[in-house]
């Protein structure tokens, strides 16, 4: 067969299957033709028959919504199988993961997977998110896309968090301890509601049976459901945002090719590509496991997990209700309301908004990665509140004076861009969003990688 007649069966496939949407399941007679056209029409609901040219291009997206679900199948095929040694005891629970690495053929490779899917789901979803807020895929028709993706995120670092729990080790034992112990700092509600998590005073047999039920029941369930509702989302907004030039008006009618096998091939080689790559990690760097879990014994320093680190080094720099509450609430807010902001030009499918946006985003980034480690030493040394406001109260020493002094600087960005460089507020959000997003980034890799004994300060190697 030729490959023109073969692009004609693909099109006369891709009409007769938008007749069946169309006009309603005219199914043939032939049991196998039927169940051809149903399978045919259900793929089409996941994937159109036709795509834009320009959304397919690797450096639009770089694959990261495809990889983020290929990293849950992953996830979820791993997990299955170590449900089959798992014990949820905490007499039990070590001695399961000792098994699974020891005695199993193939169980360090299956927990590997496991242990590195869990972390690059992370990244790659921050990234996605980074991704669809520098090319304007928050605007128009997915602005409410925007929010469900933010809460997917947010279940992941749950679902990450109950999971880490499970080996019992020291590792796992004490960075839930600290995680639970920073939700005990909220005020009113935050100590009945770390006891309800923990089941106890302290973490113990009702948190990892709490834990186990979460992740390996609630949590799939959860974002399976919003998995799907952003699918459907995207499929109802005719797909990911079309990239465009600076000054280039929409392009109401792209070019458009067929999904099969453009699309389609690109998704599986990468795919292919990233199992590989995690397959790779984990013959070459086996999951971390420590000693038993010895809840008489803290391991010193006591690190929450990397994904949570920056909000462990707020605490080093803030007062707990500010660093626990009233920082992250802010933010929270604020990333929620991005696709409502009354902007005033369309930027969709523009990268960062404008070539003046790019150049104020890289000074963003420069300006926060060089203040902000400046910043977190002169705290660590030199910066004293409760000495410099004798009197004071704790809330006001060491929260809400020094967050109105952090506050100072994506401040001080949004109003000098407005004011003096006469910009629009489109690039003068954007860049203040990086400031943000640039200083959190910097706290995670103080948090996880320069504390030491008694989280002081210290060089990674010489820990």
């Amino acid at each position: 067969m030729s490959s023109g007649e073969r692009g004609d069966q693909r099109t006369s496939l891709a009409a007769r299957i938008r007749r069946s949407l169309v006009r309603g399941p005219l199914l043939p007679r032939d049991d196998r033709q039927r169940k051809r056209i149903i399978i045919e029409t259900l793929i089409l609901h996941f994937r159109p028959v036709w795509v834009p040219a320009k959304t397919i291009r690797y450096t639009h997206t770089f694959g990261l919504g495809g990889m983020s679900l290929v990293l849950f199948l992953l996830l979820a095929a791993t997990g299955i199988l170590m449900l089959f040694v798992y014990e949820p005891s905490p007499d039990a629970a070590y001695g399961s993961i000792v098994a699974l690495e020891e005695e199993i053929r193939f169980g360090p490779l299956v927990r590997g997977i496991h242990y590195w899917s869990a972390n690059l789901l992370v990244i790659i979803m921050v990234l996605h998110m980074l991704r669809v807020y520098l090319t304007g895929g928050y605007l128009g028709p997915r602005q409410f896309n925007w929010v469900i993706g933010l809460t997917l995120l947010l279940f992941v670092l749950l679902s990450n968090l109950t999971g880490y729990l499970l080996p019992w080790d020291q590792l796992s034992y004490w960075a839930t301890t600290i995680v639970l112990g920073m939700i005990g700092y909220l005020p009113l509600a935050g100590e009945p509601l770390a006891g309800a998590i923990r089941g106890g005073e302290q973490v113990g047999a009702a948190t990892l049976v709490r834990f186990y039920a979460f992740h390996t029941t609630v949590g799939p369930l959860i974002l399976i459901s919003l998995m799907a509702w952003h699918f459907w989302r995207v499929r109802q907004a005719r797909g990911v945002v079309i990239p465009r030039a600076p000054g280039e008006a929409h392009d109401e009618r792209p070019d458009r090719v067929l999904m099969v096998p453009n699309l389609l091939l690109r998704e599986f080689c990468l795919a292919l590509v990233l199992i590989a790559t995690v397959m790779v990690m984990s013959l070459f760097f086996t999951a971390p496991l420590g000693e038993a879990a010895n809840p008489g014994m803290s391991p010193n320093p006591a690190r929450a997990p990397w994904y949570f680190a920056g909000f462990q080094e707020l605490l080093m720099h803030f007062h707990p209700v500010f660093a626990v509450l009233v920082i992250p609430a802010l933010a929270v807010i604020g990333l929620l309301f991005i696709p409502y902001v009354r902007y005033e030009r369309d930027t969709s499918g523009i990268f960062m908004m404008s070539v003046q946006g790019r150049r104020l985003g890289l000074i963003a980034v420069l300006g926060a990665g060089i203040i902000t480690p400046f910043l977190i030493v002169a705290d660590e040394y030199w910066i004293d509140f409760s000495a410099w406001l004798p009197g004071a109260s704790p809330m006001l020493s060491e929260g809400l004076v020094p967050a109105a002094l952090a506050a100072i600087l994506p401040a001080a960005v949004y109003i000098t861009l407005r004011r003096a460089r006469r910009v629009a507020n489109n690039e003068a959000i954007q860049a203040m969003v990086i400031v943000l997003m640039t200083a959190f980034a910097v706290l995670t890799a103080a948090g996880a990688f320069f504390r030491g004994p008694g989280m002081a300060l210290a060089w990674p190697w010489s820990l």
